[in-house]
């Protein structure tokens, strides 16, 4: 996995929120990498920052400064402005930072473009992310649908059911079903299985278990293994607040703490033997609710 190149990258992202004396910075020159094929585990308290990282780095959110760059394009700047960054400056000391693109100027840079041609997504509310009039079939059908138009039906009908398989639930059995019929675990999977039926090569999946029962959680934790399978070159990024997840999912950890990056290593070494006071601190309180 060390020899696996970086398919996304931040570098001095800093955003925020509010404006004048109300105006609150949540993320302070973060670099980040996410290489192909890994398991990235992006953890912190409330607040630290994660899920407004992770919207930026797939474009879901503009920075104030910094870099987003896919597969080596810009996603939120032009490539010019991209590659003239001061990469490492620190925000607090006023040193030259790019001003990235607005969402919309983002929205035509081939960059931009292709991660999201090329990432799924998955949310923590799989009800929230479902159309509750649409069956399971049309739910994970629309994203191929979408991307082609002139696929026939039954390479759709092919796409669909391998995603379902892959994600455990049996298209004979759920295809028609409408997210009122499913339980919490068995509709994130349906969101998962939309989320790859288009054989992205990133996937985020933010909180994915916060918003279900326990005996559910392994059902998604197999889902995640099953796709780390079929695919290997997939990289998966998880924001989540559980060690417990985070120990069986990811290969690496990425440790915010106030909009900042406090810690980044191998999983089973930080969870192990980090010296670091503030994800101690994290392991710990994570170690009662075990």
């Amino acid at each position: 996995m060390d020899g696996s190149k970086a398919i996304l990258q931040g570098r001095g992202l800093s955003k925020s929120f509010g404006r004048g004396d109300a105006r609150e910075q949540v993320l302070f020159d973060v670099d980040i990498d996410v290489r192909e094929g890994e398991c990235l585990a992006i953890i912190g308290g409330s607040g630290s920052g994660k899920s407004t990282l992770t919207r930026i780095l797939l474009g879901l959110e503009t920075a104030d400064a910094g870099v987003v760059r896919y597969d080596g394009l810009a996603v939120n700047a032009s490539q010019s402005v991209a590659d003239a960054t001061v990469v490492g400056a620190n925000v607090d000391s006023g040193a030259a930072r790019v001003k990235p693109s607005s969402l919309s100027a983002m929205r035509k840079l081939p960059g931009f473009q292709a991660l999201r041609r090329e990432s799924g997504l998955v949310f923590q509310d799989p009800f929230g992310s479902l159309d509750p009039h649409w069956s399971v079939w049309r739910s994970v059908a629309e994203p191929v649908m979408l991307r082609h138009k002139d696929m026939p039906r039954e390479a759709v009908l092919e796409r669909v059911d391998q995603a379902l398989h892959t994600v455990g639930l049996d298209p004979a059995v759920f295809a028609r079903r409408h997210p009122a019929n499913l339980s919490g675990g068995q509709a994130q999977r349906v969101a998962i299985a939309r989320a790859i039926v288009n054989e992205p090569r990133v996937i985020l999946a933010d909180e994915p278990m916060s918003a279900i029962d326990v005996a559910a959680r392994v059902q998604i934790l197999e889902a995640f293994r099953a796709i780390r399978q079929a695919r290997p070159g997939t990289a998966l990024i998880v924001v989540s607040h559980d060690l417990g997840v985070v120990q069986h999912l990811a290969d690496r950890i990425v440790v915010l703490h106030d909009g900042r990056v406090e810690e980044v290593g191998e999983t089973d070494a930080m969870l192990a033997d980090s010296r670091n006071a503030y994800t101690r601190q994290l392991i710990d309180a994570a170690s009662m609710r075990w």
